[in-house]
């Protein structure tokens, strides 16, 4: 099982992780990340952000990338939600989570679609932060972690 969403809505990772799970008895792991606004970034306060992305587009990335993680890991399912739209610090952001036989495969795949997340798929964020508005680059440490895959 395969779910990919991009939404403007906020979403409840507990529904997330147990529509993954479902009634699915081989499944040995879960593992998730939540990725939340911060109201700090390159030590500028960010008092909100807009999320942009280029609909099509962006969801076949997701795909690609979540298919990716499937080839490498034998995986029971995985889920991607990310929000799109305007964020205040605190939202959750994007939800990734991976369902497995067993944590390793769970925890490496769960790892691997967040860094490419990171930095492959086509989302563009802009800040509002006490010093203007500012269109946010990719980090250094974000690519160095989606090489080492």
């Amino acid at each position: 099982m395969r779910r990919i969403r991009v939404q403007a809505e906020p979403f409840d990772s507990a529904a997330e992780q147990a529509a993954l799970v479902g009634d699915n008895a081989r499944i040995g792991a879960l593992v998730s990340f939540v990725g939340l606004m911060r109201d700090l970034n390159a030590g500028l306060g960010v008092a909100r952000m807009r999320l942009e992305h280029y609909p099509g587009m962006t969801e076949k990335a997701l795909e690609a990338i979540a298919e990716e993680a499937a080839e490498r890991w034998p995986l029971e399912g995985l889920s991607i939600v990310h929000r799109v739209g305007d964020l205040e610090p605190g939202d959750p952001i994007v939800f990734v989570g991976v369902v497995s036989r067993h944590r390793g495969d769970a925890f490496r795949a769960c790892e691997f679609l967040i860094d490419y997340l990171k930095t492959r798929a086509p989302f563009w964020k802009k800040e509002v932060t006490e010093e203007g508005e500012r269109w946010v680059e990719a980090r250094a440490t974000d690519r160095a972690a989606a090489e080492r895959w």
